[in-house]
């Protein structure tokens, strides 16, 4: 089902150029859209794509206004990827799949789970005693809640996710390994949203928390007791160890590492592959990564970082002995 310009404005706002009876039938990226599609600029830098793409019409920024005009119809708006998501929003909304039973009936939900009339359950899920479901929630295929985990309202949880495996608690024994019993369990907020085969472990005593508003994306581990800010985005393949917390707002990049009982302050952003060593109190971008390099010059920088600590130590020596010298002259 196609949708015309004029109605996507008239939904979502925005200032429209261009013919405003034009259907589309798909949205593209720049450089494979066609005379069909609405597409978008996010960034200037990109405006090459944007002079070059066959797109029926594009969402733009005002500085771009005169570039987009330039190539036809455009949609004016001040945050264009802000805006293209909500039109992804609307697309869904108007091209509904098929309708299905709330409750695939090959999920298993035990008989003193809760969950919402209003909720979706999809093929394959287990849902443990005592878990909760929150209304307009949605459970893709194979996702386990485990006993005692509750899940807010409006949550979207993406194929394989396991939320309430044991954490990773063991005491040494003589040169064997005592498990701890995780008697807490999780808590997800409202408005989560949780990518495909991610793990949130249950806590060892505690609860392990994701706050309302959290988006994980896909294999993310998330261990025991580990809190979770309102509205922190994570990107794949991070994994935060137990009894992290983690402030609201954070974004951390894909890959990246926060070692555990460490704290990070609301609004703090973590670049993709660093390693969290130490709690960071002030919001701000933060990176701790070796960058890549050909083989044997990384080998070389590695062995003179192994040396930094002696280096340190001579030039302490030397500027020691050189106040020393300055002091008797």
């Amino acid at each position: 089902m196609a949708l015309r310009l004029a109605s996507i404005v008239e939904t979502l706002g925005g200032e429209l150029l261009g013919d405003a009876d034009l259907q589309i039938d798909r949205l593209a990226p720049l450089e494979s859209a066609t005379a069909q599609d609405l597409s978008f600029l996010s960034h200037p830098k990109y405006q090459s794509q944007l002079k070059a793409s066959h797109a029926g019409c594009v969402i733009v920024a005002p500085g771009m206004r005169e570039i987009a005009l330039a190539r036809g119809a455009c949609i004016v708006v001040d945050q264009p990827y802000l805006y293209f998501a909500r039109v992804t929003q609307l697309w869904k909304q108007r091209h509904p799949g098929p309708v299905r039973a709330r409750v695939h009936p090959s999920a298993v939900i035990d008989p003193e789970a809760v969950v919402d009339p209003q909720a979706n359950v999809g093929p394959l899920c287990v849902i443990e005693r005592g878990a909760r479901i929150g209304a307009f929630t949605t459970l893709k295929s194979r996702v386990t809640v485990g006993e005692g985990c509750t899940v807010g309202e409006r949550c979207l949880i993406h194929p394989g996710v396991v939320i309430g495996a044991d954490g990773f608690g063991f005491a040494p024994d003589a040169g064997a390994w005592e498990k701890i019993e995780q008697l807490g369990a999780v808590r997800i907020g409202n408005d989560v949203e949780i990518g495909a085969n991610t793990c949130i472990d249950r806590g060892a005593m505690q609860d392990t928390v994701i706050e309302d508003g959290v988006k994980l994306d896909n294999l993310i581990q998330i261990g025991h007791n580990v809190r979770v800010g309102a509205h922190t985005a994570m990107a794949g393949c991070v994994g935060v160890a137990g009894s992290a917390v983690i402030g609201a707002h954070c974004t951390i990049g894909g890959g990246a590492i926060v070692l555990g009982h460490l704290t990070l302050a609301d609004h703090v952003n973590v670049s993709a592959a660093s390693v969290v060593t130490r709690s960071i109190a002030k919001p701000g971008h933060y990176t701790g990564m070796f960058p890549i390099d050909d083989n044997a010059a990384w080998e070389k920088n590695a062995a003179t970082l192994k040396q930094l600590h002696g280096l340190r130590e001579r030039i302490r020596v030397l500027e020691t002995t050189r106040e020393k010298q300055d002091k008797q002259a």
